[in-house]
């Protein structure tokens, strides 16, 4: 499944109102530890169709993170029946983030 571009639009019906889990990552261009986990974040997104994968640019959307409490960046959140699961803060291995969303 492709990931899906996130903003306060689309955050709702994407991920709040999702039937499945999603793993939401604020990002943003210009940090290091990102560029390190977004290529592992679009391999969780190809190779698990059971989890939706979406991502916020911090820059873009300031509102969002403000909200969820994202004070570095990279960080992921595991949202569950509209409810936030887990959060993970840093760049981590793939093996890492997989036991992260349960595989």
């Amino acid at each position: 499944m492709a990931v899906i571009t996130l903003t306060k639009d689309n955050f709702e019906s994407e991920v709040l109102k999702s039937d499945q889990p999603v793993l939401v990552d604020f990002w943003a261009t210009w940090c290091g530890p990102c560029k390190m986990v977004s290529p592992i974040v679009d391999e969780i997104a190809d190779e698990y169709s059971d989890i939706k994968v979406g991502k916020v640019n911090v820059d873009d959307e300031q509102e969002l993170a403000s909200q969820y409490g994202v004070m570095s960046i990279p960080t992921l959140l595991l949202v569950k029946d509209g409810e936030v699961a887990d959060t993970s803060v840093g760049a981590v291995p793939k093996e890492q983030l997989l036991k992260f969303i349960g595989k």
